[in-house]
Formats: structure tokens, sequence, C-alpha cells
């Protein structure tokens, strides 16, 4: 059994804005998240998060977006294009280090298959790694 660990606010550190009724990123509106967790015997858990900032229905349009490096440990893709244009059209993506390429091919699979209009156009979709290490 292991204790809750506090929240940034909770210790005294604050954040400009306004804090939204549930605290999470899907307080703003229109964003969309969802994810799948997977966890199989006693050596597999791992997952993937997917954040729409238009929400599905608007996949494909584009909004600002910026990116920064904390230490350049990881991989990103989708980052000069982002750094270039400050747009960002696809979903974000984040998933464990090794998945990192079959997720970029998954996200351009769906897109192709449920979006192809968007798909003819164009598509970066942005996908960031997570050490899911335990």
């Amino acid at each position: 059994m292991s204790a809750e660990k506090p929240r940034a606010r909770e210790l005294g550190i604050t954040f400009s804005g306004l804090v939204g009724a549930n605290n999470a990123i899907t307080d703003v509106p229109g964003v969309e998240v969802g994810y799948v967790t997977k966890i199989a015997g006693q050596n597999i858990r791992t997952g993937v998060t997917a954040i729409l900032p238009r929400g599905k229905a608007e996949i494909g349009m584009p909004c600002a977006a910026a990116f920064y490096s904390l230490n350049g440990n990881g991989e990103m893709t989708g980052t000069i294009w982002i750094e270039e244009s400050g747009t960002l059209s696809m979903p974000i993506m984040i998933t464990n280090t090794h998945a990192v390429g079959r997720v970029h091919s998954g996200v351009v699979a769906w897109v192709a298959e449920h979006l192809p209009i968007v798909a003819a156009k164009w598509l970066l979709p942005v996908v960031a790694e997570t050490w899911d290490g335990y």
C-alpha cells in the first residue's frame, strides 16, 4: 500500500491561469483524451495515451502548438514541424520508448482509414515516449 503523492498546488507550487473544474487537461473545451493500458502476465505493463487538442471530430484542423525540450532525453516525433509552423493538426500520442515507431504508424493507418480526406492533405502525428518501467 502506498500513499498518494501530493499535487503541486498542495506543496505550494503555483501556476498562472485558472484551475478547471476537474483540474484536468479535459477541462479545456474541445480537448479529448483516451488511453489504453496493457497488463499481461508478470512483465507487461504498458499503454498509450492519445490527446486530441480539438477533439476527434476536428482531427486535421490546426491549432497553436509549441515544443520545449527540458533535457534532450527522450524521443518526440513531429517537433521540427511544430517549431517551424507553430501548429499541430494531428493527435499527440504518448507511449513507451520502444513503441514510438509502431504508434506513429498506427496513427497514420487509422487516419488514412477513418479520415482519408485529412490523410490526403496532411499527416504528421506527434508521438512522445515515456519510460514505463517500474
